[in-house]
């Protein structure tokens, strides 16, 4: 199953057009767009797309990332900042392996932020991991679509590796109805259980949103009100608090 690809406020008709001709290209099926700051489907962004248009017109539109990422299991967020990042920059080779590896019954996504700014902060801690597209001069900042040509192609190089190495393909997606509750609450718990402990462990190493969140999350697992984006950020604490502890992430027979 191919990743979900998520664009954050996108300002660039053109990029937007671009990234879906790339997506057509690379056989990602599924366009995100998180409160995109131009019109997706306006006269640049179609003639950018070309035979990517289809894809182009079925991109879904949302809020904010955590509703983007609702659905999903793993998430490999880009950034191009050499420093002040909440989690460890990784090789695009070594992320996305990562991605591949993730249960493969739960969507993954790969995400990219604003042309200006990148991602923040916050919508970085959502993400599994954070890659970073290296280059040789010390101001390697790619345009947004140029970026993701760059790891389109990382990841289909990365994939086409594993399965000559005989590693099975992914199978495909499951139908809606089979994936429209994809933690349920004993995951949840198992969840929560995981990150107090792995806080108590690092946490002085991470922001002290991170454990603001968490007691929020429990209050809401208590009157049973965890809902698809408090799930993603959930999801992004554990990994977070796992890449502070180097412990390794957990099978899918673990969560």
């Amino acid at each position: 199953m191919s990743p979900k690809l998520v664009l954050v406020e996108t300002a660039g008709p053109l990029n937007v057009g671009s990234v879906a001709r790339l997506c057509r290209s690379y056989a990602i099926n599924d366009l995100r767009l998180v409160a995109p700051r131009c019109d997706p489907l306006g006269e640049e962004a179609r003639l950018m797309a070309v035979k990517g248009l289809p894809l182009l017109q079925r991109a879904t539109v949302f809020p904010t990332l955590a509703a983007a990422l609702a659905d999903c299991g793993r998430v490999v967020a880009a950034s191009g900042r050499p420093e002040g990042e909440p989690l460890p920059l990784e090789d695009p080779e070594d992320a996305l392996a990562w991605l591949l590896a993730g249960e493969r019954a739960l969507p993954s996504a790969l995400v990219f932020g604003r042309e200006d700014r990148g991602l923040s902060n916050d919508e970085l801690l959502q993400a599994g991991r954070l890659l970073q597209i290296p280059t040789p001069t010390p101001h390697g900042s790619l345009n947004l679509s140029h970026a993701v040509a760059v790891v389109l192609h990382d990841l289909h190089r990365v994939e086409h590796r594993a399965l000559a190495q005989g590693q099975p393909p992914a199978p495909p997606a499951p139908p809606a109805a089979a994936v429209a509750d994809p933690c349920p609450r004993g995951v949840i718990e198992a969840m929560l259980a995981d990150a107090t402990e792995l806080l108590l462990e690092v946490g002085f190493l991470l922001p002290h949103t991170t454990a603001a969140r968490m007691a929020k999350l429990r209050a809401l697992l208590q009157r049973a009100q965890v809902s698809g984006p408090e799930v993603a950020l959930l999801r992004g604490m554990v990994c977070q608090l796992r890449w502070a502890s180097r412990r390794p992430f957990p099978s899918s027979q673990d969560h």
